[in-house]
């Protein structure tokens, strides 16, 4: 069960990066399609799914997120990541800000990726000191 969770929650992360620079891409070109009612609500449809695969996992694991200091940086940067994506999809106020905070978010989930793969808080610095 745990290898068909986990493939779940890898397929959910890059619908999830893949969309969000999707939506990015539309929004910074000035697009239509990133007003469409379908870019607005199926992003929240895989969010919640690639959430609630990651909830699933700790389950099935018995993992204690407290005593895991990867999983807190973990959240800690999805927390980063859906503040800065608010920040460049709905509450920026110039195209300038927008921009930033969308680099932010990517920035906060490449960061969520590293410290996925290397179960370390420094995440991809992690890599360089082994």
């Amino acid at each position: 069960m745990y290898l068909i969770l986990k493939n779940f929650h890898t397929l959910f992360a890059a619908l999830t990066i893949s969309g969000f620079l999707l939506r990015g891409y539309w929004m910074m070109t000035g697009s239509v399609l990133h007003q469409n009612r379908a870019a607005r609500i199926v992003p929240h449809v895989i969010d919640s799914l690639f959430f609630g695969t990651a909830i699933w996992l700790i389950l099935e694991l018995n993992i204690a997120p407290l005593q895991h200091p990867w999983l807190l940086a973990k959240f800690a940067g999805l927390i980063a990541y859906i503040g800065l994506g608010m920040v460049a999809f709905r509450f920026g106020r110039s195209g300038e800000t927008r921009k930033i905070a969308f680099i932010g978010a990517v920035a906060a989930f490449a960061y969520i990726v590293g410290v996925a793969l290397s179960k370390s808080p420094w995440s991809w610095i992690a890599y360089l000191t082994t």
